[in-house]
């Protein structure tokens, strides 16, 4: 004996059409990637810490970026930020 098993289907409820004015657009956001690494979990720590509460990959980011860029005083004026914070 086989087993069938019946499959339901409803049918989608079309969607509904938002006025042009309330549609965003993803154009005017910059075009980003992923950038990972692995960290050690003081390492992450120590980031969140020194960056505060919910800016952790943006402090990240701004200071690599910085020091990518080989600018000086970018990155001396992140150190100085964090300085201030601890």
């Amino acid at each position: 004996m086989s087993k069938t098993t019946k499959k339901t289907t409803r049918a989608r409820k079309p969607a509904a059409e938002k006025p042009a004015a309330e549609t965003k657009t993803k154009a005017t956001r910059e075009e980003l990637c992923v950038f990972a690494f692995r960290l050690t979990e003081a390492e992450r720590d120590v980031i969140h810490k020194a960056a505060g509460p919910a800016k952790a990959s943006k402090f990240a980011r701004n200071l690599l970026v910085a020091a990518a860029n080989k600018d000086d005083a970018a990155v001396r004026a992140i150190m100085k930020e964090i300085a201030a914070v601890a």
